[in-house]
């Protein structure tokens, strides 16, 4: 793509800036950029960061940024720095957020999009899938992976979420803001919890959607998920519809995934692609981690009791379908494959106890997270000693929705917690994801404006539960 330099970075953003922060070095031009599923022209800059922050003159990493510059220019002289999830998603992957959840906040307020080291456009750290991924048996799928862990030639343990959070206070200093707000989704708040206590002076508020509490264990979720899942269940037998399509639901997955664990299921289905014949292996890993994925959108999950009982009366069509959305990990846009192992084996396999998954009860998880200690030796990262959370002061929105499989509200209050000015809203007919839906932009521009105010969030209770799938045609009107 075809850019051109724009105004040195310090003169261009101290315009826009309340601070007087004098420019970090490393910090390149700015160039007009666009991102996928965003129209409007951006601007991106490369700023140099230690590979090691202990050794800050040793080898650099080169982190994207996106700025979305204020509709009006300054008006507003604190940003707004969003964190994506994962770990493994960058910034830029979320820009399209630009014309929902960001709408209203974007009129005052420049949004920084930024890619995490070792995600996106900051040197993604990923394993190319193939064609036939979605075929392949579990044992190679494995071996594929072990494979690209050894091909890699990256100090994984310089990668973790403390190093991207001091990142973070070297963007914020290269683009010359006093202070700035924090949105972080998911894992991303995690990481916007680790910046807000290390940089306090730094963070004038966070915006948490979908939030990690501190001691969470990211593999660890088979509780939340099953949460999830029985609360779908419940939904459906309470819907007239619904009930009367599936009587015996519960039956039917406890039915199928008895079946799987038993023994695979080979099948033979048309190629997506092609629409040759080709044959599939499912497994219960397979079964119940796209159950597990399709819990996180409640839209998505209102199609499970069509996709579980078809597959109870073996038209696996539908099911396998919906399976194969999630079925490329190479993609652009797909997190860093890697990167998501750096972290998740530094900072959380060493905290999985044989108590913390004897708690953990529920199936939807389990298998990823008995494999996790095994692939975690192959990554021969170091541990990251688990911290006593220190107290976060700046004003704080939490968002949850009540249906999300794997940061719940009770991980939100768990959080909360931990901070002296938390305003925790919980969406009933929400799950991974709130700031996108009904009245939520509009709420997260009045927080940032006065986020020593009490919230109204009563309008989010005007986002209807969705309907469920009957049949072939779709949700019911």
């Amino acid at each position: 793509m075809k850019t051109r330099s724009l105004l040195p970075l310090a003169a261009f953003w101290l315009a826009a800036s309340t601070a007087g922060a004098a420019p970090a070095a490393g910090a390149g031009a700015v160039r007009n950029c666009h991102l996928p599923g965003v129209t409007a022209t951006l601007r991106c800059v490369g700023i140099d960061v230690p590979l090691d922050h202990a050794k800050p003159t040793g080898p650099k990493l080169k982190l994207h940024v996106t700025i979305a510059p204020a509709h009006r220019q300054g008006v507003r002289g604190d940003p707004l720095f969003v964190l994506a999830g994962g770990p493994g998603e960058a910034g830029s992957d979320v820009a399209p957020l630009l014309g929902t959840a960001f709408s209203r906040v974007r009129a005052t307020r420049d949004i920084v999009f930024i890619d995490q080291r070792g995600t996106g456009r900051s040197g993604k750290l990923d394993c190319k899938s193939k064609p036939e991924h979605e075929r392949m048996s579990e044992d190679q799928l494995e071996a594929e992976l072990l494979a690209c862990i050894a091909a890699a030639k990256v100090p994984f343990g310089a990668y973790t979420t403390e190093a991207a959070a001091r990142d973070l206070e070297l963007v914020r200093q290269a683009l010359g803001y006093r202070t700035v707000n924090v949105f972080g989704g998911s894992y991303g708040t995690r990481l916007g919890q680790a910046y807000a206590r290390l940089y306090p002076s730094s963070v004038r508020s966070l915006v948490l959607d979908g939030v990690a509490a501190p001691d969470q264990v990211i593999p660890a979720g088979a509780r939340d998920g099953q949460a999830a899942l029985d609360k779908m269940f419940a939904q459906c037998a309470q819907d007239a519809g619904c009930s009367k399509a599936f009587p015996k639901l519960r039956a039917e997955f406890d039915g199928l995934v008895a079946k799987l664990e038993a023994a695979p299921l080979k099948l033979s289905l048309p190629d997506p692609r092609t629409a040759q014949p080709a044959e599939y292996t499912m497994t219960a890993a397979r079964f119940l981690g796209t159950v597990h994925g399709i819990l996180y959108s409640p839209a998505d999950a209102r199609r499970l009791p069509f996709l579980i009982h078809n597959a109870a009366q073996g038209q696996w069509r539908p099911f396998v379908a919906r399976q194969n959305l999630a079925g490329d990990f190479g993609g652009e846009g797909h997190i860093a494959t890697l990167l998501h192992f750096a972290v998740v084996c530094a900072e959380d396999v060493p905290r999985m106890t044989p108590e913390l998954l004897a708690a953990d009860a529920g199936k939807l998880t389990k298998t990823l997270a008995d494999k996790m200690p095994a692939l975690c030796k192959s990554m021969n990262v170091p541990a990251v000693p688990y911290k006593e959370p220190s107290r976060i002061e700046a004003p704080a929105l939490l968002l949850s929705g009540a249906l999300d499989p794997v940061t719940p509200p009770r991980r939100a209050e768990r959080a909360a917690s931990y901070m002296a000015r938390a305003q925790h809203v919980v969406v009933d007919n929400v799950g991974h994801g709130v700031s996108q839906l009904g009245c939520a932009p509009r709420l997260l521009r009045a927080f940032l404006d006065k986020p020593q105010d009490k919230l109204d969030a009563s309008c989010l209770k005007q986002i209807p539960p969705p309907t469920f799938q009957l049949g072939s045609a779709g949700p019911q009107p």
